[in-house]
């Protein structure tokens, strides 16, 4: 009788070593963008609202450019227009996303540094960042966006916005099976 407690307790302590052991989704997913950091990635328009000019036909770029140990940038180039970087922050247990927008001159856009907090640890291979007061102070009409990115190492990399209680919806799809050369520096980047 002993030696099945003696049994019962050991087994209930590894499973709460391996529990403790095992990494949130939120950091598994932070772990795997990390990877791709210095490469970059064409993608494609996967949805986008018919009236779309911004994307459609464009060549579209994303460049895990910098990686620092709670804050990753990625640039996103569309066409020509180096306007664009995402920029992921680790805050205490949840990741922020901001949209970085600059002038050909460096200089921030009047619209720019929006975006939200996840409000959870997510999923290791998606993450959803509803819009934060900080967006709404800015965008009002972006109250209801929500961001989301999913992460299948060695196959994809998408951004998506959806506007709730409307029909806008935009989603880019990264390959990450084939990197792309570099693309220049962003706007208001000094390497």
């Amino acid at each position: 009788m002993a030696q099945k407690l003696i049994m019962a307790c050991l087994i209930a302590v590894s499973t709460l070593t391996v529990q403790a052991q095992t990494p949130s989704p939120n950091t598994v997913f932070w772990s795997e963008l990390q990877k791709l950091c210095g490469k970059a990635f064409a993608g494609t328009l996967a949805a986008a609202p018919a009236d779309d000019a911004t994307f459609k036909d464009k060549t579209l770029v994303m460049h895990v450019r910098s990686c620092e140990k709670d804050r990753i940038r990625i640039p996103f180039i569309v066409g020509e227009d180096r306007s664009r970087t995402w920029v992921l922050t680790q805050q205490n247990d949840r990741i922020v996303l901001r949209h970085d927008h600059r002038h050909k001159d460096g200089t921030p856009d009047k619209v720019t540094m929006y975006g939200g907090s996840t409000t959870s640890v997510g999923m290791p291979a998606r993450q959803m960042f509803p819009a934060d007061q900080e967006t709404v102070n800015t965008i009002p009409a972006a109250a209801t966006n929500v961001w989301w990115i999913d992460l299948v190492p060695g196959e994809h990399f998408t951004y998506n916005i959806r506007r709730m209680g409307s029909e806008r919806y935009f989603s880019i799809k990264f390959d990450l099976k084939t990197p792309v050369s570099a693309p220049e520096a962003p706007w208001g980047w000094k390497d």
